[in-house]
């Protein structure tokens, strides 16, 4: 049997000064972080990566309130999508609901056995937030009806 090798997918947790980023396996099973970078960077840190490693899509959180609205963060984040469009045209870029993924990060580091200075190193948890949006995204696709 051939497996057909398909584009990763990348998340980001878009951040002001870092950004988390993850990335799937080949056959976009499961989701695993990539690194933390700068957010100056992050246009060209995703042209490098796209240049050597297929991309199918990309993912980035959307910072909702409780209420579903969205927050005070998306007036950062919407530049940088619109400026990802246009300079990547054809690659499709997906908003998903990030709620709570920082909580769920520390908790993860916590119930990992993670040291209380290893889980104040924001960069660890930014590529841990961006892999529970990718791993959430990836769920909620492969968890839709197939009709």
């Amino acid at each position: 049997m051939q497996l057909t090798t398909m584009g990763r997918i990348m998340g980001i947790d878009y951040g002001r000064k870092r950004t988390g980023v993850a990335v799937t396996d080949p056959l976009q099973i499961v989701a695993g972080n990539l690194a933390t970078v700068p957010t100056h960077t992050l246009m060209q840190f995703i042209k490098d990566y796209i240049a050597h490693d297929p991309v199918d899509r990309i993912v980035i959180g959307k910072p909702t309130q409780l209420n579903g609205e969205p927050s005070e963060s998306m007036k950062y984040i919407t530049p940088f999508v619109n400026r990802l469009k246009k300079e990547l045209p054809d690659m499709p870029v997906v908003m998903y609901d990030e709620r709570f993924t920082s909580t769920i990060a520390h908790q993860a580091m916590i119930d990992g056995g993670m040291k209380k200075s290893d889980r104040r190193d924001k960069n660890r948890v930014d590529a841990i937030a961006a892999t529970i949006i990718l791993n959430d995204y990836l769920q909620s696709i492969y968890n839709q009806p197939k009709i």
